[in-house]
């Protein structure tokens, strides 16, 4: 059983900065990609940022210049490091990851969401 777990979202004042931090855990698959979507209230989904497994980075243009996604393989874990902050930022922020099991079929997988809230 796969499970997704994300943590270091908070509250955080303008101009300021957070890590967050996604750990794909369970056995036998490959992780493919990595990436981060955020939905703020009443909007739909956006993707932020994804990484895949060769290191391809892809930035939402409304983040480039303020987030690096990265990636440790040997953790199964993915970061975001987001700075200079602004309040348009304040959303729920959820990790996803692309798995490749021994039959070579592909599936995403979500964790739970961790709230970042851009706030003075």
């Amino acid at each position: 059983q796969v499970q997704v777990v994300e943590s270091g979202g908070g509250l955080v004042q303008p101009g300021g900065s957070l890590r967050l931090s996604c750990t794909a855990s369970g056995s036998g698959f490959v992780i493919v990609a990595m990436g981060w979507y955020r939905q703020a209230p009443g909007k739909q989904r956006d993707r932020v940022a994804s990484i895949t497994e060769t290191g391809t980075t892809m930035y939402a243009d409304s983040v480039k210049g303020r987030c690096t996604i990265s990636r440790d393989n040997a953790k199964n874990t993915v970061y975001l490091q987001m700075n200079s902050l602004k309040p348009d930022d304040t959303a729920v922020y959820y990790c996803n990851t692309d798995l490749r099991d021994g039959g070579n079929v592909i599936r995403r997988y979500w964790g739970q969401g961790t709230q970042v809230t851009v706030s003075s």
